[in-house]
């Protein structure tokens, strides 16, 4: 590991505990900053909920920590929108955000629009299929963009168990078996070319925090590679120091099968050739197999290549009050 990265696990790498609720609340009100928190949501009535008014309870009535909370639905097909509006949520469509330009399918796409129907200083995103969900997830990486005004990006790290054994075994103190694309895409992308990143423990994970004048300059792949993506253009923009980390425990949430893996690394790896060089590009599809009746047949998925510019350079964002560009 480098030099530059130990110097930086010691000094830029927190425990949500390090910070108490009051102390944020106090530094919130000094620095006169203001969060909101999006939970981007697809088919998510079974969690969205709990995940809400937790939120709610703990961070906007207990304290005034949150001024915000957004579901953004991105064509959820269950009660996902009024599970989350009964919760305490503001409920927006992704389809109702910025028409003027066709919505594609994916996690980025949705969070790039969040940014037009939110307000904070300091954006917050937390994946809504989190169990056993806990406010330290948002307060923990809240914190140092309330408290050191050096740092614009901080990323949530935790253990995380694949499966009731492994949560077992993550209870003893052992380290958690889930996070199989981080292991076996994402760290060596990240440790063989831009190892000023090799520090992070989820570079992939949903759970971080933003101060929205980065935010709305960088770019947003629209799929799975999303979070390498903002990651590695953050580094590029502000420099590794301006980026931290903070543990907020354990994340429990619904784990994808191999298949789907396999789409999320391939579209993962894109992202990442994409900024590696901007000439020549590896072929935009992935060939899966699934067994049928004659034995097994081939299947054939496009892998996410569009990217949504900073937001910016998009008019109407420009045009809403205070965010001129520049």
């Amino acid at each position: 590991m480098l030099e530059e990265v130990e110097r930086w696990l010691a000094g830029r790498s927190w425990s949500a505990a390090d910070r108490t609720l009051d102390q944020l609340v106090a530094a919130k009100r000094a620095t006169g900053s203001t969060v909101s928190v999006v939970l981007p949501a697809l088919d998510e009535e079974a969690t969205v909920g709990d995940i809400v008014e937790t939120i709610r309870r703990e961070l906007v009535e207990g304290v005034p920590l949150v001024d915000e909370l957004v579901v953004v639905d991105s064509g959820s097909t269950d009660r996902t929108a009024e599970v989350a509006a009964k919760a305490g949520a503001r409920v927006v469509h992704r389809d109702a955000i910025l028409p003027r330009i066709p919505a594609l399918p994916g996690k980025g796409e949705v969070l790039w629009r969040s940014l037009l129907v939110t307000s904070g200083d300091i954006v917050c995103f937390v994946d809504a299929d989190l169990r056993d969900f806990s406010a330290d997830f948002v307060s923990g990486i809240v914190g140092p963009l309330l408290t050191e005004p050096e740092v614009q990006f901080v990323k949530a790290m935790y253990d995380r168990p694949l499966g009731s054994a492994d949560l077992d075994s993550v209870a003893a103190g052992r380290t958690g078996q889930g996070g199989r694309v981080t292991e076996l895409v994402a760290r060596p992308l990240l440790n063989l070319h831009w190892p000023q990143l090799a520090g992070f423990v989820q570079p992939l994970g949903g759970e971080y925090a933003v101060r929205r004048s980065l935010l709305e300059r960088l770019p947003f792949p629209v799929g799975y590679g999303v979070e390498l993506g903002l990651l590695v253009d953050a580094l590029h923009t502000v420099g590794l120091d301006a980026l931290a980390q903070v543990d907020v425990g354990v994340r429990v949430h619904r784990h994808q099968d191999g298949q789907a893996l396999g789409r999320m690394a391939a579209a993962i790896y894109r992202t990442a050739q994409l900024r590696l060089s901007r000439g020549h590009l590896v072929r935009p599809v992935l060939t899966q197999f699934e067994r049928g009746e004659s034995g097994f047949e081939p299947r054939t998925y496009a892998v996410d290549t569009e990217e949504r510019p900073p937001m910016v350079e998009i008019e109407e964002y420009t045009r809403l009050s205070g965010r001129e560009a520049g």
